[in-house]
């Protein structure tokens, strides 16, 4: 009797996959811009591979594909189908490790945006690009809430580093995890890529999302990023919460008048890329690897591997690492004697173990701002939202509603006076 049961499960299971599956062109919402795409879903516990091609304002979905997809996405029918019925997003079905992708991540995340959920429901999350004067931003949104989160990703790097920490904010925020200009789908113009090129961009994206005031978390550059737009207009920050902040070098700067010359233009000529050095890279901003799923590392390898093979991404990418490195320190317009002027509340959250921005920049940061919380995670290396993202994420979340309730009491104090 229970064999019969199972069995009758199994096979509603699979009736209602197919229903999910068949009823996708009617439910395609018909607004994607970009290129064409093709998506195979593999169903593991199925043993069954579906197709589906997406051309403009066309959907078609076949039973057995044809060739080479753009992203292959993994799952369980069980998962899948919380996914279609609007039970799940799919940044949380990743989170769970229920779900894995290959290929072209963007179009894999863009995927679950485009299908309207039942009962005519919009889709739980969506990618979608905002122009601004100068660039288009690629922008992952996700949540309801009526605080905005605007996460900012480091260099080299994608918003594909923050979708756990998306999924994490979504249930309390509305949630945009950006690429930068220069990096992921972004547009990459010719531009400084200084400190100031990414905080204007930023802003513009805030005023394009009509958002009043919006809390900020930064990785590496993206933490630089986020002190920058809190420096030039602190009025639009609520919180800032910035994890392995990259920071004006203090000492090192021997090179500096060399560093000058270089240009990054020679970054457009065609590099020797491995998909096993790219990989290598990644693994040594972990402090201890076996944290880490490898599919995130495979991940961010195919996203950096994909993105430079522009030669604009790698210009991008040289100059922005440049104006890191060159970025003066001291005297009036130093990084360190503005960096007292913040603000803005700040969270700063280093790893014991980061080699590329020690946790001894928090002495300086206590000299600079001495009321700013630090957090210093043990056996951590440099992008602590995907090594100890449970911990990392409370921390966020406890500030930014701690910090923010503060700013906005003083913000209503302000204007009743």
């Amino acid at each position: 009797m229970g064999a019969l049961i199972e069995g009758s499960a199994r096979g509603e299971r699979r009736l209602r996959v197919d229903e999910a599956f068949a009823t996708l062109p009617e439910r395609y919402l018909g607004d994607r811009d970009d290129r064409p795409a093709t998506v195979q879903i593999r169903l593991s516990d199925l043993g069954r591979t579906w197709e589906v091609e997406l051309r403009g304002d066309r959907c078609k979905v076949r039973t057995s594909p044809r060739g080479e997809a753009d992203v292959v996405i993994g799952t369980d029918s069980a998962t899948w189908l919380d996914l279609r019925e609007g039970r799940a997003s799919g940044l949380d079905a990743f989170r769970q490790r229920r779900l894995w992708a290959r290929g072209d991540i963007d179009v894999a995340v863009s995927f679950e945006g485009l299908f309207r959920l039942p009962d005519d429901r919009r889709p739980l999350l969506r990618l979608h690009e905002v122009r601004v004067k100068g660039a288009k931003i690629s922008c992952l949104t996700a949540g309801s809430g009526p605080a905005q989160a605007i996460l900012i990703h480091g260099l080299g790097g994608t918003k594909s580093s923050f979708y756990e920490t998306v999924a994490a904010l979504s249930a309390d925020h509305t949630v945009h995890a950006i690429d930068l200009p220069g990096f992921g789908a972004s547009s990459k113009p010719l531009a400084s890529y200084d400190p100031e090129f990414f905080a204007r961009h930023v802003l513009r994206l805030i005023d394009a999302l009509e958002i009043d005031r919006a809390d900020l978390v930064g990785n590496s550059l993206g933490g630089r990023v986020a002190l920058e737009v809190g420096l030039q207009a602190p009025d639009r920050v609520r919180t800032l919460s910035l994890l392995a902040p990259s920071m004006a070098f203090r000492r090192g700067r021997e090179l500096v008048p060399l560093v000058r010359l270089l240009r990054p233009e020679l970054g457009a000529l065609p590099p020797v890329l491995r998909p096993r050095h790219v990989r290598d890279r990644f693994w040594r901003m972990i402090a201890r690897p076996e944290r880490v799923d490898p599919s995130v590392a495979d991940i961010a390898a195919d996203e950096f591997l994909r993105t430079h093979r522009s030669g604009a991404a790698r210009v991008a990418f040289y100059a922005a690492a440049r104006q890191i490195y060159l970025e003066p320190p001291h005297g009036r317009d130093g990084f360190w004697t503005r960096l007292e002027g913040l603000r803005p509340p700040a969270l700063f959250v280093w790893g014991s173990e980061d080699r590329v921005v020690p946790a001894r920049f928090s002495r300086h940061v206590e000299a600079a701002l001495p009321d700013a919380p630090q957090v210093v995670l043990e056996d951590c290396g440099h992008v602590p939202q995907i090594e100890l993202p449970e911990l990392t994420h409370e921390l966020i979340a406890d500030f930014i509603a701690s910090a923010g309730e503060a700013v906005e009491a003083t913000a209503r104090l302000e204007r009743s006076a």
